[in-house]
């Protein structure tokens, strides 16, 4: 691989996907076009008594189809998550990553939440009999440890790096391999998101503060975004990870880029450990400076994959802030929110913002918004309810804001 010391442009050529809704990019895509909720009755453990016993669980993922014994003892579900896209990734990109010690391959994969199965599950063995918790233990539930398992796997000798920013981490990724590249320390970066933390322990928690949705009679209705009548978020897992390597990298090798990552912004509320500003100010300064380090206009953007997270404040706080910032253009926007659909896939829901925002641009239509039965009055912009649109995306806009007040926005443009 040549070195590209100073390139200006990084672009998307390769995305990998698991999601609640498929186990691979493509048949994910055509879920969220056609609609459909991968909102289900909890299988991980037996949540009855919980207040929320409805999830958006990965489905019909077999780890013994992809890893053998040894490594699958030694790796927890999230990191095993990112290598699966990962490698989807690499294949989409028409990449061989042969290990090469000196092929300048970055990994950037985050996560929000990290092993907290595994930390759950070795802690009751060790109140059971402490000889049966894992020496694996300590290593797979780190938080770099996808990075880590995703650059082992695929041999990435490069900067190897992992950030937690909350539900924002999955679009950081992105940004952050934007400056690696943009700094001429890689050829290529895998980054990307990824969580899966349904457990009982999790559950109770989210349920003690109530986060989730208690919809449990009807979970496919239960993630509804914007909806009045929304009463919580539905917690998801999976991970997304893309390919990003320099515009004239990609150009020497024949890739076509899906999107070219043209700016983003991080802003912190430093205001609450879990509520977001009551002013949303700070999200809206993020938007604004995302716009601006993509030297684009309000009037540039069709496109904006909401957070969305159908909680009471948040879908209010993220529609006036939309409108402070994009003024008169507001009302011509897209905007939806795959959440209504997948659910919050926690440290992958940027992720997936973005394969959505990439995979519009793709083939000109925007997924919806589903369950938006009842608009609320206090968000009242065009959310695409129930049904795809067919348009152009030339300019899309990724929101996501974390827990601590992090916003994270990135702006992605068509190549």
């Amino acid at each position: 691989m040549s070195h590209h010391p100073s390139t200006t442009t990084a672009v998307v050529t390769g995305i990998g996907a698991l999601t609640p809704v498929g186990n691979d990019r493509e048949s994910s895509w055509q879920a969220l076009l056609s609609g459909t909720s991968g909102v289900a009755g909890i299988t991980r453990f037996d949540p009855a008594g919980l207040p929320t016993r409805i999830a958006a669980e990965v489905k019909n993922f077999t780890p013994e189809d992809h890893f053998d014994r040894k490594r699958l003892r030694r790796s927890e579900r999230f990191s095993q998550y990112a290598v699966v896209a990962a490698r989807e990734a690499v294949e989409d990109a028409g990449l061989t990553l042969d290990g090469d010690p000196g092929a300048r391959v970055g990994v950037q994969v985050n996560s929000a939440v990290a092993g907290f199965p595994g930390i759950e599950t070795a802690t009751g063995r060790m109140h059971e009999d402490p000889r049966k918790v894992s020496p694996y233990f300590v290593s797979s539930v780190l938080p770099n440890m996808p990075a880590c398992e995703v650059a082992i796997d695929l041999g990435a000798h490069g900067p190897v790096n992992a950030s937690a920013l909350a539900c924002a981490s999955g679009i950081h990724a992105l940004l952050e391999a934007r400056r690696t590249i943009l700094a001429g320390e890689a050829d290529l970066v895998l980054a990307g998101g990824t969580d899966s933390a349904i457990t009982p322990v999790m559950f109770t928690g989210l349920s003690t503060m109530g986060a989730l949705s208690t919809r449990n009679d009807e979970p496919e209705h239960a993630s509804r975004p914007f909806d009045a009548d929304r009463d919580g978020f539905v917690f998801g897992e999976g991970a997304v990870v893309f390919v990003v390597e320099s515009a004239a990298h990609a150009a020497a090798r024949g890739a076509r880029p899906y999107l070219e990552i043209s700016g983003g912004a991080l802003t912190s509320d430093a205001f609450h450990v879990s509520a977001p500003h009551p002013s949303g100010g700070h999200a809206e300064t993020a938007m604004r400076r995302a716009l601006s380090a993509a030297h684009a206009t309000t009037g540039d953007v069709d496109y904006i994959c909401a957070h969305g997270t159908a909680t009471r404040i948040n879908d209010r706080l993220e529609s006036a802030a939309v409108r402070a910032v994009f003024g008169e253009d507001a009302d011509r926007l897209l905007v939806s929110s795959p959440k209504s659909m997948v659910g919050h896939m926690i440290g992958a829901a940027g992720a997936l913002s973005a394969m959505v925002a990439a995979l519009a641009m793709r083939d000109g239509a925007v997924p919806p918004t589903v369950n938006l039965d009842t608009p609320d009055p206090e968000c009242d912009l065009d959310y695409v309810a129930h049904t795809a649109r067919k348009t152009d995306v030339h300019t899309a806009v990724v929101n996501a804001f974390g827990f601590g007040g992090q916003n994270v926005v990135a702006v992605l443009r068509k190549p």
